[in-house]
């Protein structure tokens, strides 16, 4: 079967550079979103915002898979570190995505799937695998090459590649008291977010190929200095557009 590569982006300006990467673009609106359809180096591609949140990017992923036949899902985006050590620039990698804000004890445990009798929603192991040398890749070039030198001075880009659990939920989180809260329950969690864990279900639940791929912006806490306004267009947009590019030349 020929493969159609989708791609979520969990901000419009994270995926700017991507659609610019599609050729022979057409533009589908469906159910008040923008479905770009097109080819990347060849290989059939449709590029879409998530919207915010799990119900909108959950929506957003349902369309790609039934409606444009994706077989392959990629989902980036940016996200505020949990984890110690984790420094902006940085780019995790899901293994495992968990809902942090699903609670529905005492019918069933804390954090876990209703009817699926799992927590954890794993990535696929070979589009996980595929995003890894892509981005380690780029990262031996130089970080440069991405977003050029005076984003990297300006933000002190010196990134490091992770692989590991990514949690999402329907709150920004941006305290102290939160970001412990959630490790205090899921110490494994390097970031979090607001639509990945969602997206995964969907996978799941359709048998869809996936993984997410976050940029560092924050560190989820109230210390966060970055602009993020300026954070997202120079450097996340910068590094979706090198980051898809090159996961589709190795394709």
């Amino acid at each position: 079967m020929e493969r159609t590569i989708g791609v979520l982006g969990a901000m419009a300006e994270e995926i700017d550079e991507v659609k610019a990467l599609l050729t022979n673009k057409t533009v589908v609106k469906i159910a008040n979103r923008e479905f770009v359809v097109g080819k990347i180096n060849g290989i059939a591609c449709v590029v879409a915002f998530s919207k915010w949140g799990k119900v909108a990017a959950t929506i957003t992923a349902t369309l790609l898979i039934q409606e444009f036949g994706v077989t392959d899902l990629f989902f980036i985006g940016t996200a505020g570190a949990l984890a110690d050590g984790l420094k902006v620039g940085d780019i995790v990698i899901s293994k495992r995505l968990v809902q942090h804000d699903l609670d529905a004890r005492p019918i069933i445990s804390r954090f876990e799937l209703p009817l699926l009798n799992r927590i954890y929603v794993n990535s696929d192991p070979g589009l996980t695998e595929l995003a890894g040398k892509a981005v380690t890749n780029l990262l031996s070039r130089g970080v440069e090459h991405m977003v050029g030198e005076e984003a990297v001075k300006e933000f002190g880009l010196n990134p490091t590649l992770y692989f590991g659990d990514i949690a999402s939920g329907d709150q920004f989180i941006n305290s102290d008291e939160k970001r412990n809260e959630i490790l205090s329950f899921l110490p494994d969690v390097l970031c979090v977010e607001m639509e990945g864990a969602a997206v995964a279900q969907v996978c799941l639940e359709f048998g869809t190929p996936f993984t997410v791929i976050r940029t560092i912006s924050d560190s989820a806490d109230h210390n966060a200095r970055v602009d993020f306004g300026k954070f997202v267009v120079e450097v996340a947009n910068a590094y979706s557009r090198a980051i898809i590019s090159e996961i589709m030349r190795m394709l």
